[in-house]
């Protein structure tokens, strides 16, 4: 059997497009499954998650960034966990997890680049341990569909995939709810076979 990995779905929410200029505001995380040499192990993803709004990091935000996540700054300034605090108790959460299945952790987003940057910003500057998914861990799920479906990546969206790879969960932009529809979405991707083959002129006959 060859290594195990575990697979994390995880979804950010900030008030700006870059970390330190701006900040994030939260984040949820979520199991998926694993991975072995016996093949994928898909777990419920909503039994086994982590969530934190943290205060912000600076003044400055984009208003429409914020709207998306309907989250209070001043609530937040007051009542969000500090980010140190926050980013350690996600780091202990995540090997926590790999630990119980003796597996790699493996960040999975959609797409990956924007929180993965938020995330990984944070793991680095404000813990002394770093990132649990060191610093190339990840995969994005758009580029997985897209390599599958033999699709461009502009054609990738979530709205052009097949109906029967999405979660029937809505997408409410709250960061756990959203990292729980993810990961049900990485699930059946992962066990899709592909789009039908169609007649053309690669084929013989």
């Amino acid at each position: 059997m060859g290594k195990r990995e575990v697979y994390v779905s995880v979804d950010v929410e900030a008030d700006g497009p870059i970390p330190g200029a701006y900040s994030m505001l939260s984040f949820g995380m979520s199991a998926c499954g694993a991975l072995d040499g016996d093949g994928f192990r898909p777990v419920d993803p909503a039994e086994t998650t982590f969530y934190a709004e943290l205060k912000p990091i600076s003044d400055a935000y984009v208003p429409e960034a914020l709207a998306v996540s309907g989250l209070d700054r001043e609530r937040l300034a007051a009542e969000g966990r500090e980010p140190s605090e926050a980013m350690d108790a996600a780091a202990d959460w995540v090997r926590a997890v790999a630990a119980s299945v003796e597996a790699s952790p493996v960040l999975v987003a959609y797409p990956l680049g924007f929180d993965w940057m938020f995330l990984y910003w944070y793991w680095t500057r404000f813990t002394e341990a770093g990132s649990p998914f060191g610093h190339s861990r990840h995969l994005d799920i758009k580029t997985a569909y897209a390599t599958k479906a033999g699709s461009q990546i502009i054609r990738s969206t979530k709205s052009q995939m097949p109906a029967e790879l999405l979660s029937d969960r809505p997408h409410t932009h709250n960061a756990l709810d959203d990292a729980i529809e993810q990961a049900e979405l990485f699930q059946h991707l992962v066990r899709w076979g592909g789009p039908p083959r169609r007649p053309g002129k690669d084929l013989a006959g």
